[in-house]
């Protein structure tokens, strides 16, 4: 039998490494589904139950494998339903390939079902390629063109295929006028920046008394260098939240995440610094930088696209992190006088102080941070953690401590509800031998967790360690837009938004033939978590935790206080709730050594 073009499209696939497909069927790719059939299932078709699952599960796997991610849809709507998982990608970058069924030829054009214009639909989610095959000899040049930039480039981009084209016999391009011949592979790559460069940027940290460190997953391969330069300078660093497991938490001058879901250490390490340091981070939040004038700075960052904002750095270096940073250690002097790193380790001892306290302030029934608080210490050293949006993200950026090989991610720049579970998916496919832990509200479980769960039900036998653990905050409320609405426009809850009806997620977890179990008394909360990373088959936590518990900054403004209390005086219908649980809160700041039993 003649290869299709269907046909050569996962050869090709194969040939680049890839290893599987998140899709969900439809007639827009019934010759690729056709091909897979021929092919044996290479590469492995991961049937996720729609396609916005389907793309964020090709992004948990490309985060957590450093992989391309690639995922395949049918035309029109399946199309437009890819669409939020690959903006996720590209925001944070992650390379996914998104393949893409369309309309026959002959039908373009005439208004046919599910005919839908997908070069402008896809113009910017996949602005550094994106492309329609119309002939044969187009390929392998579109494919693997594809493949290169989104791997070079960490982005998102996109083949379009129409239906009748994924049929046509595959015929390579000749060697003839107007055909363009393609390779495959590309190298890595390293950019470091000129010694002049160099040398100015080690007068800035030489310089400085007070040196500040804010690292993104930029920094990821270069954790021993950070830790380095860390060390000359006697400096502390901070996380931007997509940097969580660049470096451990247990080290005593990491302040941990900052920004508004962040530490009060980090911001502590912002605000009193006269030098900063950012490395890797597109970092956006420039009110959780130093206040502009009050330190001199020096980014490194490999995209020129993001070099030189935020801050008004004094010196922007492009290049490589791991190389860059080598490049500048040579160069930097020895700070004898470690009163500022002294502070630092300070400032982070007290800070784990009254999170063990914050998390142990009783609550109605459960305290969301005590479930976190008591998940962090038991995590196996190489556990995947992902998180979804929302106030989970809160608890997972402030209570949870990276160490070992511990990986762990969330949307970070789009910041999307639904990722938590498929990006789980995606991780256990990319690591079947590693322990995965999602960390959803109940709000994205009810937007589409609850449908993942199927898909886990489905595949979790094949892979070597069975543990998937998913928690749930049940706390039958939109948790973070909830707050949102009081801190920051000082209205009330407004319950017909904002109340969500309670599922019985555990029950759900039991009928898919998962373990489940609810858990609504705080004693029980650290025995569940044992429990479940012992089981022998992925396990749903539904925690009915305490809406009322406040996600309290690293720093409170005027103005946020101000709204907060409007909001309660308006009539917010949880504003007894929300006063004395803040207040508990809020006081374990000043109870040093000693626990809130009330």
């Amino acid at each position: 039998m003649a290869e299709l073009v269907a046909d050569f499209v996962l050869r090709r696939l194969r040939e680049w490494g890839v290893g599987h497909v998140f899709s969900y069927a439809g007639d827009g790719i019934n010759e690729l589904l056709a091909a897979w059939d021929r092919a044996g299932d290479r590469p492995r078709f991961v049937q996720s139950r729609h396609e916005e699952l389907a793309a964020f599960e090709a992004v948990g796997y490309a985060k957590f494998s450093g992989r391309v991610g690639v995922c395949a849809a049918t035309s029109g709507p399946g199309a437009v339903h890819l669409l939020n998982g690959l903006y996720d990608a590209k925001l944070d970058g992650v390379p996914v390939v998104a393949l893409i069924g369309q309309t026959a030829r002959t039908a373009l054009g005439g208004a046919y079902q599910q005919e839908i214009d997908l070069m402008s639909l896809y113009k910017d989610v996949a602005s550094e390629y994106l492309e329609m095959v119309t002939v044969p000899e187009q390929l392998p040049n579109v494919l693997d063109r594809a493949m290169r930039t989104a791997q070079a480039r960490q982005t998102v981009t996109a083949v379009i295929i129409p239906g009748d084209v994924q049929a046509l016999e595959y015929t390579p391009p000749q060697h003839a006028f107007k055909m363009v011949p393609s390779s495959m592979g590309i190298s890595e790559s390293s950019v470091v920046p000129d010694e002049t460069s160099l040398r100015a940027a080690a007068e800035v940290l030489n310089a400085g008394k007070r040196v500040a460190i804010m690292i993104g997953q930029g920094a990821r391969d270069a954790a021993g260098e950070v830790l380095e330069v860390a060390d000359r300078l006697g400096a502390g660093v901070a996380k931007a939240l997509l940097g969580k497991d660049v470096l451990p938490d247990d080290l005593p001058h990491v302040t941990g995440a900052a920004g508004l879901l962040g530490t009060k250490p980090s911001y502590q390490l912002m605000r009193d610094c006269d030098t900063l340091l950012m490395v890797g981070s597109s970092f956006p939040y420039s009110q959780f930088l130093p206040e502009y004038g009050q330190a001199r700075g020096v980014q490194i960052d490999i995209d020129p696209n993001r070099i030189g904002m935020r801050y008004p750095f004094e010196v922007n270096l492009l290049g490589d992190a791991r190389r860059t940073l080598r490049g500048l250690l040579p160069l930097l002097n020895h700070q004898e006088d470690r009163s500022w790193r002294e502070t630092i380790e300070q400032n982070v001892r007290d800070w784990w102080e009254v999170m063990d306290r914050r998390a142990h302030v009783d609550a109605d029934p459960v305290n969301p941070e005590r479930v976190f608080h008591e998940l962090s210490p038991q995590l196996p050293g190489n556990a995947v953690i992902t998180s979804d949006s929302g106030s989970a993200a809160n608890w997972y950026a402030r209570h949870l401590r990276i160490r070992g090989d511990m990986r762990a991610s969330l949307s970070g720049t789009l910041a999307t509800m639904g990722p938590g579970v498929p990006y789980a998916t995606g991780a256990k496919f990319a690591h079947p031998e590693r322990p995965v832990i999602a960390l959803v509200g109940d709000g994205a479980m009810q937007m589409n967790g609850l449908n993942e769960l199927i898909t886990i039900a489905h595949y979790w036998r094949e892979w070597t360690d069975p543990r998937l653990v998913v928690a749930v905050l049940n706390n039958q409320d939109l948790n973070q837009v909830t707050w949102e609405l009081r801190a920051m426009g000082g209205a009330p809850q407004f319950t017909p938004s904002q109340r969500i009806p309670d599922i019985g997620y555990a029950a759900v977890a039991e009928e898919f033939g998962l373990r489940g179990s609810r858990i609504d008394d705080p004693g029980q909360v650290a025995d569940a978590w044992r429990r479940a990373l012992a089981a022998d088959r992925p396990c749903v936590l539904e925690f009915v935790t305490d809406p009322a518990v406040p996600p309290i900054p690293p720093r409170a403004d005027l103005d946020q206080l101000e709204k907060v209390t409007t909001s309660l005086l308006k009539g917010d219908p949880e504003a007894w709730s929300v006063v004395r649980e803040g207040v508990k809160a809020k006081a374990q700041e000043f109870l040093p050594g000693k626990r809130d039993r009330d």
